[in-house]
């Protein structure tokens, strides 16, 4: 959501023009996403700014072929001796930052066809749609050499609700939330949507749920189990009719909100590449 807001805030023109917008894409993500991202690019089209679309594979299928580099997803784990864990996450960095990363590389001057290295005195100023609430997201690290982090949500001062109002007073209605279908951090709302709205894709999730249940079909197998659901049991079986106390939260909101938002009700999680809300990049 507060990616879109951005990029068509520098479409109209209300922030600076933008160079052009990355898109990493995982090639897991639900059909609506692709849907909302051929609307958005067809806007950033128009006002002369590139949509440029990235990926290192397909997430799914690279997960479970025992052929390819595995990248560790952090699923919910419970070890044979009882305890739980969690696996690490490298599926973030891999799949969305480092092909963002080569993208801006290549933009700047990198030479092909491997663009490693930028261009002397080349700098990309990168913008991150974190908003007010998130502030506790944004990083004190300074990242790549060649990128400069920019917060513009922050500097104008604008929240995860302010970003909703001006979408709807431009038509924006609805927006889909970008994260693969079987993420381990959805949450319970987020799992009865693909239940109860998207069969194919709650059939899909389960599937995997099942096929990962000693980890990665590369190298050693967990001394344990591997589920997509925090509760660490079959997510066709999870209790994901159980409101959360963060479901909870996310109800009260001020009578402002109310007042604007009768008509939805969304889970906040999605998995941005520089804030995923598991926490920090392994």
């Amino acid at each position: 959501m507060q990616s879109t807001v951005l990029a068509l805030m520098a479409a109209e023109g209300s922030l600076d023009k933008l160079d052009g917008a990355v898109f990493a894409d995982t090639g897991w993500e639900p059909p609506r996403v692709y849907d909302h991202l051929n609307k958005l690019g067809a806007v950033l089209n128009v006002a002369g700014v590139p949509l440029y679309r990235v990926s290192k594979g397909n997430l799914r299928a690279d997960s479970l072929d025992p052929a390819h580099r595995y990248a560790s997803v952090p699923y919910f784990v419970r070890n044979a001796d009882g305890s739980e864990g969690m696996g690490r996450r490298q599926c973030t960095s891999e799949y969305k930052l480092a092909p963002i990363n080569r993208k801006v590389r290549e933009l700047l001057g990198a030479p092909a066809p491997d663009f490693r290295r930028v261009p002397k005195g080349n700098r990309a100023e990168q913008w991150i749609g974190f908003s007010t609430d998130e502030i506790g997201r944004v990083s004190d690290k300074d990242g790549v050499s060649y990128i400069t982090k920019r917060y513009p949500l922050l500097e104008l001062g604008m929240s995860r609700d302010d970003c909703e109002r001006w979408l709807r007073s431009r038509g924006w209605t609805s927006v889909a939330k970008s994260a693969c279908t079987g993420c381990p951090y959805h949450g319970n709302r987020q799992w009865r949507e693909l239940r109860d709205h998207y069969p194919d894709e709650w059939a899909d999730a389960v599937a995997f749920d099942e096929a990962i249940r000693k980890g990665g079909a590369r190298g050693l197998p967990l001394n344990g189990e591997a589920f997509l659901h925090r509760s660490r049991v079959p997510l066709s079986i999870a209790p994901i009719d159980r409101v959360t106390r963060r479901e909870w939260l996310d109800r009260q909101t001020d009578i402002f909100g109310q007042l604007s938002d009768l008509e939805e009700e969304g889970d906040p999680d999605g998995c941005s590449p520089y804030g995923c809300r598991s926490g920090v990049v392994a």
